[in-house]
């Protein structure tokens, strides 16, 4: 069953809503806290278990000439060697550019070119290092820039003949794999009716997602030739399909693959679509009947598996003196590393929302996927928009400031609001900018000077918008299947993925509005391929928009089963059932109340004592129709590639200390608009965590790299993120709700949202304080002492 909604109809305003709304206890709490909940890693498989290791690496590009296995094949405990030549199947989400071993060449330091398969993790490790591979080095690249040149080594010749989607546009014969262009009005008209034109150029570097729980999967090719996974996944129905598609060489279809996700510690985007996994599924082919264990180690976390993507941003803004914006210019070359399978779509997002919240006449935007010879890039929290948005937001503060106007007033004249039109055409949809604007200046007293009783210590404030739109395919779906039990509880599967965020509670809270059921009655499923209904990915911010329809719909499915059944036996009408305290109610008949328990399993018994009815069940879907990437390649023009955006802006007081740049976050608040918060509480602790996790890539974490593209800093020790100790004095949750008019309740998703304003808000804050402008991330207290130092000599 699918919902249809009239355009901009909601009906979180028409009724009291009983569960909708609030914050009960996470339905899966107890299993958490108890510790009965359980990862990938904590199964046992059994004594027939085998573990990998992976062969990798030590150049950042060179041609493969000769691998020899024997040494490593002689071991006792060893049971199977691989390489490339055992699997030449190329694979990717978006763009079929990566190979599960590297064939001929390799690309970054840590890219695997074999594996071995031994009886434990001891002997696989060891013979592993007996693999032997000449290489024949070769000038590797970094710099995306110099990259996207004719004079830069070519790293992908076959580039022309990789299978994409069609709305990437790769140009053969270089380094660029992806090119997105858009456009509205002219640019240059616009810069020459300016008053004051800004142009400079912003620098974000890589960033490692930091899950607590590593990547991890189990696979088993059993004698019946059907293979099994158990994967740490935001993406299992996504990740059957990759490697479906991958290993159809060896006879593998989508039937004979099974993906089991349990829990899963913490994602950001790492865990979505297929890095590592892939290589599980070989591996078990080449040993039927056993299953195989490969288990990244943190350092290869940090190498292996997606990156979020560095940019070079050059920013170019026109504005008249009253501060309207005329006309924004925005080139970005991204560092997409070694392959772009999933990274180019992270690009193509960026380039058609790079002109940010605001309403523009003249937009001219270029985002170029280029590859390098570093880690591929990939989706991380935020899908771009933290990326462009520390650049963009750092500019808008630098025009008003050079204007003479306030930063927030600035901001507020040029929101975006409903209607609209948007960079590739569309209109925006409703949204709550200048609420969160207006709150958030509130909650920081924006205005009002502060300072400290330090005297070497400063204060200063800044602020930020922030907007994101799901990046999705036009065909992204979900579904979900719905069963009641005997005792009147509820069973409903999905495959979306709980990665802590709390969207079980969520779904179960939709499902309890539906059917009065409350959310302690209802279990959710994770996810297996097997028995779960299709979920495109946990990606995007978007399953509680998203899935929480198809979730609702199935509600309403079974709902309308139950007053069909009721209005067969007793003949109320069933316009004017509903359903209240787990009990079917009429509005006729105020002493009617028939208890779910009662009939929903059992049906319910007529006059002759025959019985109507049965086991209540409910199915609902969920694809967002509207959607379309066709677009004229040139502007972009033409299509309607995103559903919505949700919006928010944030705000911080910062203390700074002038002998040493440390910095000190005494204050910062962000409201982000939810549309309807489901679970208040939930969307709190999205603002609380996205805004810490967003100080964090703005303050400590810096990933440094060798001059041979080896990553040097891939533990926890040399990499900063973030402690109980370096969490604000104070952080002010603001939560708007202008309903999305297609999203259950109203809701629209907030997950990525809150740390995309973190750092461009520092930066706008340390210029507030201390009047030096710092236009590379990280912006860590040796930065800010080393630019002081540097004015005042």
């Amino acid at each position: 069953m699918t919902i249809t909604r009239r355009p901009f109809e909601t009906d979180t305003d028409e009724r009291e809503l009983t569960f909708v709304g609030k914050s009960p206890t996470r339905i899966d709490g107890l299993e958490k806290v108890s510790g009965a909940a359980r990862y990938v890693d904590d199964f046992d498989f059994g004594p027939d278990l085998l573990f990998a290791e992976i062969v990798e690496a030590p150049h950042a590009h060179a041609l493969i000439k000769r691998i020899d296995t024997a040494r490593a094949e002689a071991v006792p405990g060893v049971v199977k060697v691989v390489t490339g030549a055992d699997f030449p199947f190329g694979f990717g989400l978006y763009m079929k550019d990566r190979f599960v071993f590297a064939q001929d060449r390799v690309r970054f330091v840590g890219e695997q070119v074999a594996a071995v398969v031994a009886r434990d993790e001891g002997i696989a490790k060891r013979a592993a290092k007996l693999v032997e591979v000449e290489y024949e080095v070769l000038p590797p690249v970094f710099d995306p820039v110099f990259a996207a040149t004719e004079e830069a080594p070519l790293l992908h010749p076959d580039l022309a003949d990789y299978p994409h989607v069609p709305w990437f546009f790769p140009h053969e014969g270089t380094n660029i794999a992806h090119w997105r262009k858009t456009r509205k009005g002219d640019v240059e008209e616009g810069f020459a009716e300016a008053d004051l034109v800004l142009e400079d150029t912003y620098e974000v570097p890589r960033y490692a997602h930091c899950a607590i729980e590593p990547h991890v999967v189990v696979s088993l090719y059993d004698r019946a030739g059907r293979l099994t996974m158990w994967s740490a996944s935001q993406s299992p129905y996504t990740q059957r399909h990759v490697i479906a598609e991958a290993l159809a060489p060896l006879g593998l279809t989508h039937q004979q693959i099974r993906v089991i996700t349990p829990y899963v510690g913490g994602g950001f985007g790492g865990k979505a679509g297929v890095s590592m996994e892939i290589m599980g599924a070989a591996l078990a082919t080449a040993v039927q009947g056993h299953p195989v264990k490969l288990r990244f180690t943190r350092e290869q976390e940090f190498y292996n598996t997606y990156q979020r993507q560095g940019l070079k941003a050059r920013i170019k803004v026109g504005v008249k003196n009253d501060g309207t914006i005329l006309a924004v210019e925005h080139t970005m070359h991204w560092d997409a590393g070694a392959y772009v399978e999933y990274g180019a779509n992270v690009v193509n997002a960026a380039g058609l929302s790079a002109s940010g919240p605001y309403r523009v006449p003249n937009i001219k935007i270029d985002a170029l996927c280029v590859y390098t010879n570093l880690p591929p890039g990939g989706p991380y929290r935020g899908f771009g928009y933290s990326e462009f948005n520390f650049g963009l937001e750092s500019h808008m503060d630098r025009i008003a400031r050079r204007l003479g106007m306030d930063p927030v007033a600035f901001r507020r004249k040029n929101a975006i609001v409903e209607g609209d039109t948007l960079a590739y055409g569309e209109k925006m949809n409703p949204s709550g900018l200048l609420e969160c604007i207006d709150k958030v200046a509130a909650a920081i007293d924006w205005g009002t000077k502060e300072t400290s009783d330090d005297p070497h210590k400063v204060v200063g404030k800044g602020f930020a918008l922030m907007w994101k739109a799901p990046a999705m395919p036009p065909n992204a779906s979900s579904s979900s299947f719905l069963k009641f039990n005997e005792d009147g509880s509820i069973n409903v599967t999905v495959s979306g993925m709980e990665l802590g965020q709390g969207y079980l509670t969520v779904m179960a809270q939709i499902v309890a509005e539906v059917l009065s059921v409350p959310p302690e009655k209802i279990r959710i499923e994770t996810p297996d391929t097997d028995r779960n209904p299709y979920e495109w990915q946990t990606v995007a911010s978007h399953v509680t928009w998203g899935c929480g329809q198809a979730v609702e719909a199935a509600a309403v499915e079974a709902r309308e089963k139950i007053f069909e059944v009721v209005h067969r036996v007793h003949g109320y009408e069933e316009d004017s059932l509903f359903l209240r305290n787990e009990a079917v109610r009429c509005a006729t008949d105020p002493d009617f109340e028939l208890p779910l328990r009662d009939f929903v399993i059992a049906g319910l018994e007529t006059d002759d004592g025959s019985y109507r009815g049965g086991p209540i069940v409910g199915s609902g879907m969920f694809m967002p129709e509207f959607t379309s990437a066709k677009s004229d390649p040139e502007t972009s023009q033409g299509g309607h590639p995103n559903v919505h955006y949700t919006v928010g802006a944030a705000g911080v007081v910062l203390e700074i200390d002038r002998q040493t740049g440390k910095m000190h976050i005494r204050k910062t608040a962000l409201a982000v608009d939810a549309g309807k918060a489901i679970n208040p509480d939930l969307v709190i602790g999205q603002i609380v965590g996205g805004l810490v996790q967003g100080l964090a890539t703005v303050l400590y974490e810096d990933m440094r790299w060798g001059e041979d593209g080896r990553l040097l800093n891939p533990t926890f020790t040399d990499y900063k993120i973030p402690t109980s100790l370096d969490i604000p004095d104070e952080i002010i949750p603001i939560i708007v709700e202008v309903p999305q008019p297609d999203g259950p309740f109203g809701a629209r998703g907030v997950g990525e949202h809150t740390m995309i304003p973190a750092a461009p808000m520092i930066a706008n804050a340390v210029e507030d304080a201390l009047g030096i402008r710092i236009t590379s991330m990280p912006v860590t207290a040796e930065k800010v002492a080393l630019s002081l130092w540097e004015g005042e000599a």
